[in-house]
């Protein structure tokens, strides 16, 4: 007897899991795109909120004084901005002939906020994470919507799932979001890039010629500034400017001119930019040695595919298996022809792999981290792009096709949206688990914050703050920090005067000397 309710006790808890799970994965699948986008954004938000809340406790360093230093003074001495701004030219333009040819990131990393107010750091990673995360998400919808045949929920979803899964996974988050010189020279120059792209692109499928011209004019002063940019971002986008081009006079002849005047503005100031007097100078007192243009290009091939190893990770695995599901949808209801993945490899590879050739060349190396953050970005973009490409591909094979692909692509649609909520939970499970805390980037800005490191980090970098400015101080002798956000991995103050950055900020608060105790 006892047996017999034993049974019917297991039975009836069988039976109750059964019809849960069930209707659980009905409830899952009955998830629209539009919900499956808005939550993947809330994610990110999420994600990125530690982050921006950390910023409240950034202050200025490294070369943010050596490029501010004179714009810092006229500001104490008149209070205008017009004079400021007049200084950030005149040093900008002195910089180009004396050493280096980037003129928009000079204008624009002499502009530092902090030179104005010392407490406005804070909005570095608000400018950062904000232009960066929104050039990157209509970038990446376009791609997914005009040129592989994508509707705007899933692109909105993927782009949301690819800024969490970034952001988390960063090569150098200080350089990249805190550290406004290091950041406004790559991460803001790529966002530009973004902008400009995405507008180019949209001139050539759109139909509305007023909204074109004003894209067309947006997209060329743009370009203007990116051409003054980094070297690495320049590259990147002659290339795809020229290819863009290409396409118009091919294919969409009467859009040509809508590319052709960003093209060539952008050309004239990457020119301007790599052909500066201060280039050759700076060349002249620069001890490193490149490599030449032909081995610069076959190494970067090879330092393309070992990045892209390194940065393949299980948590980036996950992310991107939950975009599968969703990725063959967009391929499968495309009416583009996805006639060539191969082509379309090949060429996303070499784009990525162009990225490491300036570095090579320059100064004969890579893994420069701040340089790192933009090609890793890249190299995700490639990854979804190509990867929904090849999922298009497949899904138009019909019955010729190639059996195997099919069988796959029948997976993707049988597991509905399942496979991306069990492969979502365990990146969440990945990404709050893991046993180091300063793995993944939110995690470990909100550990910095909880524990108190952020804290006492800004307070003691107020104190050395009120040191500089006490004019009755000559000589500044500063305390080592106690406790600091992992995030915040920057070079601090020596303990020897005549070390550079010492040097930098005592010219820039007058100071006779400064230095770190012993």
């Amino acid at each position: 007897m006892k047996k017999e309710r034993v049974k019917q006790e297991y039975e009836k808890i069988t039976s109750v899991l059964q019809n849960n799970g069930s209707g659980l994965l009905t409830g899952i699948n009955r998830i629209s795109a539009g919900k499956m986008a808005l939550c993947a954004g809330v994610l990110f938000l999420l994600s990125v909120a530690p982050l921006l809340w950390l910023g409240r406790y950034n202050v200025m360093c490294i070369d943010d004084y050596d490029y501010g230093r004179q714009i810092h003074d006229t500001w104490m001495a008149t209070g205008s901005l017009w004079q400021s701004i007049l200084t950030a030219l005149e040093q900008t333009g002195d910089f180009f002939m004396e050493w280096q040819g980037t003129y928009a990131s000079c204008f624009l990393m002499a502009v530092c906020p902090m030179n104005f107010r010392y407490e406005t750091a804070f909005a570095v990673p608000i400018i950062m994470i904000g232009m960066f995360s929104v050039s990157s998400f209509f970038f990446g919808r376009q791609i997914l919507t005009r040129w592989l045949g994508g509707d705007r929920q899933r692109a909105a979803f993927i782009m949301f799932l690819l800024l969490f899964m970034f952001y988390q996974v960063m090569e150098a988050p200080f350089e990249g979001i805190y550290w406004y010189n290091g950041s406004t020279h790559y991460i803001l120059m790529e966002a530009l890039l973004f902008f400009l792209l995405t507008f180019v692109s949209e001139n050539i499928w759109s139909e509305k010629k007023g909204m074109a011209v004003c894209r067309c004019v947006s997209a060329t002063v743009i370009a203007l500034i990116v051409g003054g940019g980094n070297l690495v971002t320049g590259l990147q986008a002659e290339i795809l400017l020229f290819f863009l081009l290409v396409y118009a006079l091919f294919m969409k002849r009467k859009k040509t001119v809508y590319v052709l005047l960003p093209f060539l503005a952008f050309t004239a100031g990457f020119l301007c930019n790599i052909l500066a007097p201060g280039n050759t100078m700076r060349a002249g007192l620069d001890t490193d040695v490149g490599y030449s243009a032909l081995t610069s290009v076959l190494l970067s091939f090879y330092y393309a595919a070992v990045f892209m190893i390194g940065w393949t990770n299980s948590f980036v695995i996950l992310a991107w298996m939950a975009a599968l599901p969703v990725l063959w949808q967009i391929g499968k209801r495309s009416e583009k022809g996805f006639r060539h993945p191969v082509w379309v490899t090949i060429g996303a590879f070499c784009v990525l792999s162009a990225m490491f050739t300036p570095t090579l060349y320059a100064v004969g190396m890579v893994g420069l981290s701040r340089v790192d953050n933009i090609i890793q970005m890249v190299f995700y973009l490639s990854l979804f792009f190509v990867t929904t490409y090849w999922m298009g591909w497949i899904s138009h094979q019909g019955k010729t096709g190639k059996e195997a692909g099919q069988r796959f692509g029948a997976f993707l649609e049988s597991t509905g949206n399942v496979m991306t909520a069990v492969c979502l939970l365990l990146v969440l499970l990945v990404w709050t688990l893991t046993a180091d805390k300063n793995t993944y980037t939110g995690i470990s800005a909100l550990r910095s914050l909880g524990n108190g490191d952020a804290a006492v980090y800004y307070e003691e970098a107020q104190e050395r703050h009120a040191l500089y400015v006490d004019e009755t101080i000559a000589d500044v002798i500063v305390e080592p920090f106690s406790r600091k956000p992992a995030l915040f991995a920057f070079e601090d103050l020596s303990t020897e005067e005549d070390n550079w950055l010492n040097l930098s900020v005592a010219a820039y608060y007058h100071k006779d000397s400064v230095r770190r105790k012993d």
